[in-house]
């Protein structure tokens, strides 16, 4: 039996059959710099999927602060430390008033939970609006309002499901698109008023990752906003895939489109893979939430997690990372659009920054390019409501010699796959 094979085998024994991995023949990894991975078999793959690495897998200056906090104190957060507060403030300098306060936790899951329990309680309604396809986090109350993953939780009473429109799939007039979608949304947020549930939230990953990359008609995420609002609701950005520069014109997701939300929830891209996770949001939200609950977190934002987070913030202001984002994202726009001329079951260049893909007629062949593309020693995934969008999304240490090497490789793929 191969060294993988064995090492499967022995996973399924303690993690059990159903511990997802990718590929149809597992990946096993070793070691990580940059954005390279070594794989058990010797092949260093180049990795555009992976995300949480924000700043390059074992990033050295974030490697050797964690290693110096963690060698001179790491320790419950209800003592005081300075680390901690200098984080805070470095995190909260990328957000503009009055996002002004921050709440560290662990993950992004635990961010929205936090987020929705503050919005629970500050609106008296219980009622959440989420698209129709999307996945904020594994916790229970978040399991009753996920779409886009098979649970065995129902969809909660207290939740409505909006399908985001996509101009890149519906040959409609934008404004007709527009004016059904937010018709749709009227009648959600109204169905939950009248049911009793209110409003309390609407939770949002402002570029609808799971979704697939929509292309959503301009004032739709405003008339959206302006509707939940109008019914006493809040509006909460899950920042977890579009923040942190990632897009390059913008540090948050929200910013593309002039929202001001009032939660903003941010995961482990923070720390570089290590946990990390936050709700930022107003004085006046934190302070009514502090007041009434005793709410702490042993673990979150601790002085390890808190160095870890300063240093990612350092590094991407040294390295110009969200800068550099933008011009590679630019060049992989015309790079893809050129691909997608080439090939008939190419339907549309999805996305932004370094967050893109490319839209097939059907999803057996983005499975096909997706394994291909993994035989060439490059690692990408693919996402939307049916599996039909490559997902390109890598450390933001991605170069323009990153981006030439992965569009080789998905050119030669392509063309194998329009031979076959």
């Amino acid at each position: 039996m191969s060294s993988t094979k064995a090492l499967m085998a022995r996973r399924h024994a303690t993690l059990g059959p159903h511990s997802l991995t990718f590929y149809d023949e597992p990946l096993q990894l070793v070691s990580g710099v940059g954005v390279w991975l070594r794989g058990a078999d010797g092949v260093d793959y180049l990795d555009a999927y992976n995300n949480v690495p924000h700043v390059g897998h074992c990033n050295p200056v974030v490697v050797q602060a964690i290693a110096d906090q963690a060698a001179r104190l790491n320790i419950h957060t209800r003592y005081l430390h300075e680390t901690v507060v200098e984080y805070a403030e470095a995190l909260l300098e990328t957000f503009a008033s009055p996002l002004d306060r921050v709440s560290l936790v662990n993950s992004g899951s635990e961010a929205n939970e936090l987020a929705l329990r503050i919005a629970r309680q500050h609106t008296g309604h219980t009622g959440v609006l989420v698209s129709d396809f999307s996945y904020h986090g594994n916790t229970t109350s978040l399991a009753v309002l996920t779409t886009a993953l098979t649970v065995r939780e129902p969809l909660g009473a207290h939740v409505r499901a909006l399908r985001v429109p996509d101009l890149d799939n519906d040959p409609r007039p934008e404004g007709t698109v527009l004016a059904e979608a937010l018709a749709q949304a009227r009648a959600a947020v109204d169905s939950l008023v009248e049911s009793g549930h209110g409003v309390s939230a609407f939770l949002f990953d402002p570029l609808f990752s799971t979704e697939g990359l929509p292309r959503v008609p301009a004032g739709y995420l405003e008339g959206v906003v302006e509707l939940v609002r109008a019914a006493g609701g809040l509006v909460v950005a899950d920042e977890v895939q579009s923040g942190f520069g990632r897009t390059g014109t913008r540090m948050w997701g929200h910013e593309l489109f002039g929202l001001s939300p009032e939660l903003v929830t941010l995961g482990k891209p923070m720390g570089n893979g290590h946990p990390l996770g936050a709700v930022v949001t107003t004085p006046e939200l934190l302070d009514e939430f502090g007041a009434a609950n005793l709410y702490f977190n042993t673990f979150a934002g601790n002085p390890v997690s808190a160095a870890a987070g300063l240093a990612v913030l350092r590094e991407m202001d040294d390295l110009e990372l969200q800068a550099g984002t933008l011009k590679v994202g630019d060049r992989a726009r015309v790079l893809l659009e050129e691909l997608a001329t080439r090939h008939s079951f190419v339907t549309a260049v999805k996305g932004t920054g370094l967050f893109f893909g490319l839209e097939f007629t059907e999803a057996a062949l983005t499975k096909r390019v997706v394994e291909d593309m993994r035989r060439r020693g490059v690692l990408i995934s693919r996402v939307g409501r049916h599996d039909t969008v490559l997902k390109v999304r890598p450390p933001l240490v991605f170069g323009h010699d990153h981006l030439t090497l992965l569009a080789d490789r998905l050119a030669a793929s392509l063309d194998a796959l329009e031979a076959a």
